[in-house]
């Protein structure tokens, strides 16, 4: 293992440019002839491999990764006289990990960044560190890696955050699901794996939905295993459906199934919540109002609507006294039932007022990108996320 030579810019503050629409063209060219000059220089590589993915060329982004790799899988992105973090962290796109950039930004933590997997576990001379974390998110491709690093965290010698590997495995759609099976206050919706065929069966009326998802009935929801942000999700109203929804995923062999809840409010709007949980904890990071009820930030009008800005800055003004006291419960069997130190949820509210739980994970991005003249209300809710997340770090570092 080798450190990288230079430090690395890092996820946050690239992210940053690519979000503000910034000139990334001279920083590229630095970058790659750093890289030119030096083929060992492993931060410039990775630096690069990073802007090649928040530009949406993942398999470039990926490749050029994997030869940042080969020349160090340590890395160190400059914070100050704070407490040294040991992020354990593995080979993947920008929703691969946990984010901890983000929650850092503006923090005197130095972040050092060690990349691992079954064949690269940790070195038993570790670099010096005050506190790790497992950043590690739940996904297909990481679950043989999450595996692997069972026995060297059950030993490991310093403070150690979200240090459950099996805890963040089970952290699936249908995983998920199991966790809070009769947890009253949060609505879980059943979810099922289905395979290609299986789910073809269920359209042609070859098997029942209720065989497969019992108390399911139609409308459902699918989406490919391992899809994110949308991809692939479609509401299907009946099995008529499921065939022309297959046509259009021919690459796809699995997929999630789950019961269509409509959490519609009383005026027709969608209101969807992320949630950062800090050692039990709720805050609010965002809110996104929708007339469509595939909420997603981004497709939420909340750039262009002075309305739904205001709705959200009424709602984060007031969430520790009404929504968090409401749901005071809910969060509580979360906490205990995925028993991890930090966590991320998205959800909403159903009719009857409970917490309708739609997803939970450790690599959710959390971040205060967001254009201060238009969202000057996120800038201290995001603080107090941020300054949660980073006194955490040093209680258990010892240094809080």
């Amino acid at each position: 293992m080798s450190a990288a030579t230079q430090p690395s810019i890092g996820l946050a503050a690239l992210a940053r440019m690519f979000f503000e629409q910034a000139d990334v063209q001279p920083l590229w060219g630095r970058l790659v002839e750093r890289a030119a000059a030096d083929p060992a220089d492993a931060a410039a590589l990775m630096d690069l491999a990073t802007m090649l993915l928040l530009s949406g060329a993942r398999d470039d982004g990926l490749g050029l990764q994997a030869q940042a790799l080969e020349q160090g899988r340590l890395y160190r992105r400059p914070g100050g006289d704070g407490p040294r973090l040991l992020a354990l962290v593995t080979a993947g796109d920008t929703m691969a990990n946990t984010p901890l950039d983000f929650l850092l930004e503006g923090s005197d933590i130095d972040l050092l960044t060690l990349y691992v997997s079954p064949d690269h576990p940790p070195p038993s001379a570790l670099p010096d560190h005050d506190v790790a974390f497992l950043a590690i998110g739940e996904s297909e491709a990481n679950l043989v890696s999450l595996r692997s690093l069972e026995p060297i965290l059950a030993k490991w010698p310093r403070p150690l955050i979200n240090g459950r590997p099996d805890r963040i495995a089970e952290l699936t759609r249908d995983g998920v699901c199991a966790l809070l099976r009769g947890v009253e206050e949060v609505v879980a919706p059943p979810t099922a794996r289905l395979s290609r065929e299986l789910l073809a069966e269920v359209g042609r009326g070859e098997a029942a939905l209720e065989a497969v998802l019992p108390d399911a009935a139609f409308p459902i929801i699918v989406r490919p295993i391992g899809s994110h942000a949308g991809t692939g999700l479609e509401k299907l109203d009946a099995p008529e459906a499921i065939g022309v929804y297959l046509e259009g995923q021919e690459a796809v062999d699995s997929f999630y199934v789950a019961p269509f809840i409509d959490y519609a409010g009383a005026d027709g709007q969608f209101r969807k919540q992320r949630i950062a949980l800090i050692e039990g904890r709720p805050f609010i990071c965002h809110m996104a109002i929708s007339p469509r009820w595939m909420v997603h930030y981004l497709n939420a009008d909340m750039l262009e609507n002075a309305e739904n800005r205001a709705e959200e800055a009424r709602f984060m003004a007031g969430f520790d006294d009404d929504f968090a006291r409401r749901h005071r419960a809910a969060f509580a069997r979360l906490h205990e039932r995925i028993g991890l130190d930090y966590f991320a949820i998205d959800c909403a509210e159903t009719r009857d007022g409970r917490l309708l739980l739609f997803e939970a994970d450790v690599a959710m991005i959390v971040h205060a990108m967001d254009p201060p003249e238009l969202f000057a209300y996120k800038q201290p809710q995001m603080r107090k996320v941020f300054d949660a997340f980073q006194a955490m770090l040093r209680r258990r570092a010892g240094l809080g």
